[in-house]
Order: C-alpha cells, then sequence, then structure tokens
C-alpha cells in the first residue's frame, strides 16, 4: 500500500507534528536550563516522556535513531505517524549543525524501519562552492525514501557565507525563499521551512511574507519553529497557513521550557499539552489541506 502524507495528518488534512529528534542541541538546552549536561539516558528519558504525552495529540512525530529510537517507538501513540531522521549532523559541542549528510544506518538495507511512514532530512543551505553537492543529497534523499516505500521529509535550514556577512548582504528571508524554489522543485513528500521574519512581523507581515513562499514552494509544506519566540509561534503558523502552508513540524515551541523540570511529564501535561491542542486547532481552521497543496 502507497503511503500519503494522510499517515501524518490529521482529519483535516492538516498536519500538526512534534520534532523530537535533537541529539547534542538537546543536551545544551539542558546546560542552559541549568541542569548541567547531562548523560545519553536523561534524554531518551526525556524523549520517550515526550512520545507518551504529546503523541496521542501530534498526527506526526518525529525522532532520531542515536537517542533511544526504541524506547519512542514502543511509547508513541499508534495515532501519530512515526518519522526518522536520516540525517547525520556535523556539530561542534554548544553550536549549531554545521553540516549534513545522510545517516548511512538508516539506509542501511536490513535496518528495522518497522512503524516508520516518512523520513527526514535536514539540509544546511548556503550559496557556497558545495551547493550543488547539497542538492544531489537531497535529491538522493528524496530517491532513497521513494525506494523504501516512505515519505522523505526535506528540512533546509539557510546560513551565511562569510561573504555575505563580510559584505552585509545576508538576506535570510531571501535565502529561504530562494532555497525553497531551487529545493521544493525536487519534489520531496514534504517541504519543512524556516517561519519567515523570524515570526516576528505583524500579521500582514508574516502573512504576505507566507504568501510569498507559498508562491514559490511546489509541494505541501509546514513550518518549523526554530529561532521564533515561543509567544510568536501560533500567530506565524496561523500566518503560514493563510499562506498555503499545511501545518507545523515543531519542537522547541512546545516543550523548550519544560527541558530541565524536575517533572518533565507534569509539565508537559501543564504547559505543552494545552500548546500542542491549540495549534491543532488553529491548523483545522487555518491550514491548506495537503491534499489541495
Amino acid at each position: 500500500m502507497t503511503i500519503t502524507l494522510d499517515a501524518i495528518a490529521r482529519p483535516s488534512g492538516a498536519l500538526a507534528m512534534v520534532a523530537m529528534d535533537q541529539r547534542e542541541s538537546l543536551r545544551h538546552m539542558f546546560d542552559l536550563a541549568g541542569a548541567g549536561r547531562p548523560a545519553d539516558e536523561v534524554l531518551i528519558d526525556f524523549k520517550v516522556a515526550v512520545a507518551e504525552t504529546l503523541g496521542p495529540l501530534a498526527s506526526g512525530f518525529l525522532a532520531d535513531r542515536q537517542f533511544g529510537f526504541d524506547r519512542v517507538r514502543s511509547a508513541l501513540s499508534p495515532s501519530s505517524g512515526l518519522i526518522l531522521a536520516a540525517d547525520s549532523l556535523t556539530q561542534e559541542e554548544g553550536g549549531p549543525v554545521e553540516e549534513t549528510g545522510l545517516d548511512e544506518a538508516v539506509l542501511a538495507p536490513d535496518v528495522d524501519l518497522g512503524g516508520v511512514v516518512a523520513l527526514k532530512l535536514l539540509l544546511i543551505w548556503r550559496r557556497d562552492e558545495r551547493r550543488e553537492a547539497r542538492v544531489e543529497l537531497a535529491r538522493r534523499f528524496i530517491d532513497v525514501s521513494a525506494e523504501r516505500g516512505l515519505l522523505s521529509v526535506l528540512e533546509p535550514v539557510v546560513r551565511a557565507t562569510p561573504a555575505e556577512v563580510d559584505a552585509g548582504t545576508w538576506d535570510a528571508d531571501a535565502a529561504i525563499v530562494e532555497a525553497a524554489e531551487e529545493l521544493s522543485a525536487l519534489r520531496p513528500s514534504l517541504y519543512k521551512v524556516q517561519v519567515p521574519l523570524g515570526g516576528k512581523g505583524d500579521s500582514a507581515e508574516q502573512e504576505a511574507a507566507s504568501a510569498r513562499l507559498g508562491e514559490v514552494i511546489r509541494t505541501p509544506w509546514v513550518v518549523l519553529s526554530q529561532g521564533v519566540d515561543r509567544e510568536h509561534f501560533a500567530g506565524a503558523v496561523r500566518a503560514a497557513c493563510r499562506g498555503g502552508a499545511s501545518g507545523f513540524l515543531a519542537g522547541r515551541a512546545l516543550w523548550s521550557d519544560v527541558v530541565g523540570a524536575p517533572d518533565v511529564r507534569g509539565s508537559l501535561r501543564e504547559v505543552s499539552v494545552p500548546r500542542l491542542e491549540r495549534l491543532g486547532e488553529l491548523v483545522d481552521a487555518e491550514a491548506r489541506p495537503w491534499t489541495e497543496a
């Protein structure tokens, strides 16, 4: 049977998905929260708690292979489509992801992909000498996902080159649009895009910027929450949906202030569950169903 985006969508055709594939960046978040740099087991326990608590409300759930994948998979509600990160990350301790590749362990012929409906690739997009190589990386990811009968979720994140920074010519929003036009043409099953304006524009500005994205993205698309203040995320999702998005795939906007809490599950129920419920209602009302994209 062919898997469609219904596997990670709500009955309305909108997508309200939780990202829990953070790796060393999650460890750094614990450090920033004053909880110190945790052992792997602490990260795994947090991921399982998020899966158990938010999974039943999520149309899709993004997990990573390295930290407790089998436990997360077992904890996840059957109603939440499981997305597996297929990216390997180049990242300094405490720093951002600088480069990515394909995780060959995920792509191995004998890997257990039971329950997985989609693969995801984070791609760092720059106007540098490796630009074409990254396009080919994205193309290979999409092809391999299709060969395995799985959906492909492509997540480009734009970054400036040193020359653009030195010249003062870097325009992140222009780059987001340029990357979207270039990479959505490869036709991933779903395109995951940064929120324009960092979510800091007023409603009219956000909607105009989102509509510009909607004009160039050639597949169903959703927004991510990294780089957006939590209090601005719902408005950014609304604007994106009015610009043609089918929803969101978000992590930090849902659970980042629960990191390091003494009672993780209690805090998730009190803080994160209501957020996800409200966002689910929002995309049901505002999102473009993926079938119409």
